[in-house]
């Protein structure tokens, strides 16, 4: 990592203070200076290309190139252009997008006004997970504030550029979170993943060419287009410039947010920023991004937290949400509460997926509660390697990948339930 004379938390910096939330706040702190830049004086393409040199990675978990991303909606043509801010943060172990809703809620609208410009777009679909009423009310209060003072509507700041935006709730479906499947659902339908091509760019919400991007996303915008690319490329590492929001639970001393460069050491987010395991306790093993990434061992911790380096250990940074277990967990039961989310939470469309799952669950619980049997052990491989890459949408993956990560690290855990006929570890968490 490069060193830097600058804050390394530029977007949570401001959090602490009361009035930062409201518009007079954002702007006292040099709120939508950014979006005047962009807008009187950057051509849209310019500012796609700014974004595409910074190195902007999408912060939803794919991790594709933002600037590339805007590229893809087209430019000739006559039919309305949306944008679509996914704010259906349903994973577990990330809670990262819930601060970044009630505290920099004008922040994040700088950089979808700058978004919209630089892809033409004419309206933004903000969809927010249902249980977020007190961020969707904070962003709504936002929304009214940014249309009184001119930086929304038929003619932002001036310009002539006119811009909407609009708040969606959803109804509490993890697979909404696929950026297809938010888009079925924003327009009333079902919330099943449509197949692809075509693409959101040539036909995303109702029809029209679409670019989805998360929260954190367009939150980093302003700070890019204020700051330049350089600048941003001066935190994290070569392939994955800029900070991001680490969201740590589990069996920590002190479980919070942290806003660090990409590329911060594992250990160091457990073990200095959230204060190690209480209680005197070793860590057992610690999952890096979100219940849907593959679990890494205790002394697999020295690892960057990148997609380039996290690759290479099987996993992968998903959505920052990193949950650390410690040395009186039992993974059979870990495999049981994740297998059984996403057993609850498949739409059912893909026949891989929807019987998939089950069969997971069915096996995982088996085991647990002392029937399992030798063979079951390569029954669930078998059965995850079937599902992994064979679905609409990523969810089967999925959701095989963390039972893969718990049998290739912890299958000890799964033998010693099948040889002894119960659960070995006494002071584990109850089901």
């Amino acid at each position: 990592m490069l060193e830097t004379p600058y804050v390394t938390n530029y977007l949570t910096e401001h959090f602490g203070e009361e009035d930062y939330p409201t518009i007079e706040g954002y702007e006292r702190v040099g709120g939508y200076r950014a979006a005047r830049k962009a807008l009187t004086e950057m051509s849209p393409d310019e500012v796609i290309e700014l974004v595409k040199i910074a190195g902007l990675q999408g912060r939803g978990g794919a991790g594709f190139s933002t600037g590339m991303k805007w590229s893809f909606m087209p430019k000739d043509t006559d039919r309305p252009k949306y944008l679509v801010c996914n704010a259906d943060e349903s994973e577990p172990g990330s809670f990262k997008d819930r601060i970044l809703l009630e505290r920099g809620s004008h922040q994040m609208l700088e950089g979808i006004l700058i978004a919209a410009w630089a892809t033409g777009a004419s309206t933004t679909f903000i969809y927010i997970r249902g249980e977020y009423a007190y961020p969707a009310d904070q962003m709504e209060r936002a929304i009214g504030e940014a249309y009184a003072k001119g930086y929304l509507g038929e003619n932002v700041m001036g310009t002539g550029f006119r811009h909407d935006v609009r708040v969606t709730r959803g109804a509490g479906a993890y697979i909404c979170g696929e950026e297809t499947g938010l888009l079925e659902s924003l327009e009333g339908k079902k919330g099943q993943p449509r197949k692809k091509p075509p693409f959101p760019a040539q036909y995303g919400a109702f029809g029209m060419p679409t670019t989805v991007n998360n929260v954190e996303t367009f939150s980093h915008v302003p700070h890019i287009v204020e700051k330049g690319a350089n600048w941003f490329r001066s935190f994290g590492t070569e392939k994955s410039p800029g900070t991001t929001v680490f969201g740590v639970s589990g069996h920590v001393v002190r479980p919070g947010l942290y806003e660090l460069p990409l590329g911060t050491m594992l250990s160091e987010i457990v073990f200095e920023h959230a204060g190690g395991v209480p209680g005197g306790r070793k860590v057992k093993g610690v999952i890096p991004g979100g219940m849907s990434m593959s679990i890494l061992p205790a002394g697999q911790l020295d690892v960057p937290m990148a997609n380039e380096f996290l690759h290479e250990r099987k996993t992968m940074l998903g959505t920052g949400g990193i949950i650390v277990m410690d040395e009186t967990t039992c993974m059979v039961r870990v495999a049981s509460v994740i297998s059984y989310f996403f057993r609850d939470e498949s739409c059912g469309q893909c026949t891989q997926c929807r019987e998939g799952t089950g069969w997971i669950n069915k096996i995982v619980d088996r085991i647990e509660r002392g029937a399992g049997e030798e063979e079951d052990l390569e029954v669930l491989l078998d059965v995850a390697g079937k599902m992994e890459g064979q679905t609409i949408c990523a969810f089967a993956d999925a959701a095989a990948w963390p039972i893969q990560g718990l049998l290739r690290h912890f299958s000890d855990d799964f033998a010693e339930h099948v040889r002894q006929r119960k659960c070995p570890f006494a002071e584990s968490f109850e089901l």
